[in-house]
């Protein structure tokens, strides 16, 4: 029988020791400890967020009950307080930096959307996660309440979250929505949150497009009136520009407001675009398509340890969110790679239950017999 590593040590391979090193050579600060290292720290919050463990006591633990497998994973066995000085002073930008990299190589694989349309399209919209301020006082949000934001650019091919933020829970939406740089020619649905008239000028003027919901207040003028298949229920299609004085002066560009009836609620949406190509039905499938965004959140938060945090600094925090953000990209890239139908969510479980079992990534996977041909793991290096 041909020999395999660890299910977690396959994962891991997934990420390059040598490039791995180089990132964290350029995100140091500090004295380095003499037997923890950057790469034991990512090993172990990496296995607590595949295998669900929830405190420095179960990672620990649960790494010592494999300590003879420490060393094919390339890691040292850590105590409580090194990981917790770790999490505590070592900067988490080196956990941002390896979530651009191996969001690079994601890109390479992922599926196309379900629209027939080939510009990129993008859900945009931030997810609260709630801190106790009496443990968290740098995370201050409301008199009695701590909170920092998670803010997420989806991409609809593969669902991958391409653009992600980690801010204090006061910065609104917008603000974060106006800093990133999407893609000359993308389409990116947003709700009303992200009102602001100015942004969607600048959106036109670089050719990218939006899909939002328009507010019950704004005073708008028709230019011009468009048929619509009523069977689809849609219930109008105007040529629009703003009327109201400072609105106007921010916005001063025709846009595209869409009416529609959900058949299955009865309710009715108004949709407001500066796609003017694309079919009224589109559109508003494009704005019922936002909601995957959401899904993405509830995922995480359900999936990967993201609410409870085993360190109190604001790095600490910080570098959990970021391994989690890493570990998705390689559960992601483990289904893309693999090509199989199965969920996130099963990929998951599927690992969790085998982590520290000896066989091939692969033919776990997809459900072949113990003794299934080997994969190559080194064919799939993302870095």
């Amino acid at each position: 029988m041909a020999h395999c590593n660890t299910i977690f040590s396959q994962i891991l391979k997934l990420v390059p020791r040598h490039e791995f090193e180089t990132l964290s050579k350029q995100h140091h600060s500090g004295r380095s400890f003499r037997t923890a290292s950057r790469w034991s720290q990512f090993v172990s919050l990496s296995m607590a967020q595949l295998s669900g463990r929830n405190s420095l006591r179960d990672i620990v633990e649960n790494l010592s009950a494999q300590v003879h497998r420490l060393y094919h994973l390339g890691s040292a066995k850590l105590s409580r307080s090194n990981l917790s000085r770790i999490n505590e002073d070592k900067p988490y930008a080196l956990y941002e930096a390896l979530f651009g990299k191996l969001l690079h190589r994601c890109q390479g694989r992922v599926p196309g959307h379900k629209f027939r349309f080939n510009n990129p399209l993008y859900s945009l919209d931030a997810s609260t996660i709630d801190l106790c301020l009496s443990v968290f006082p740098w995370a201050e949000f409301r008199t009695t309440k701590g909170a920092i934001k998670l803010h997420v650019g989806l991409n609809h091919r593969g669902h991958i979250p391409e653009f992600v933020t980690v801010t204090d829970g006061k910065v609104g939406d917008v603000t974060v929505g106006r800093t990133i740089d999407f893609p000359k020619g993308s389409i990116v649905a947003i709700d009303r949150g992200y009102n602001d008239y100015a942004w969607y000028n600048q959106l036109t003027k670089k050719e990218i497009f939006f899909v939002t919901r328009l507010k019950s207040n704004a005073k708008t003028r028709i230019v011009q009136r468009h048929s619509v298949l009523k069977n689809k229920g849609l219930t109008s299609d105007h040529t629009v520009e703003f009327t109201g004085a400072r609105t106007a002066k921010r916005c001063p560009a025709q846009l595209r407001r869409i009416g529609y009836r959900d058949p299955k609620t009865g309710k009715h949406y108004i949709f407001l675009t500066n796609n003017f190509k694309l079919a009224a039905k589109t559109i508003a499938d494009i704005y019922k398509a936002r909601w995957d965004v959401e899904l993405f959140f509830k995922w995480v938060k359900q999936n990967l340890k993201i609410k409870a945090f085993i360190g109190t600094s604001k790095n600490a925090v910080m570098t959990q969110i970021w391994v989690a953000m890493c570990v998705y990209l390689l559960l992601a890239f483990l289904k893309f790679q693999s090509k199989l139908k199965k969920s996130m969510q099963q990929i998951l479980r599927i690992l969790q239950l085998n982590l520290f079992e000896k066989r091939d990534l692969m033919a776990l996977l997809r459900g072949d017999p113990i003794h299934g041909k080997q994969f190559d793991i080194n064919q799939m290096a993302l870095l």
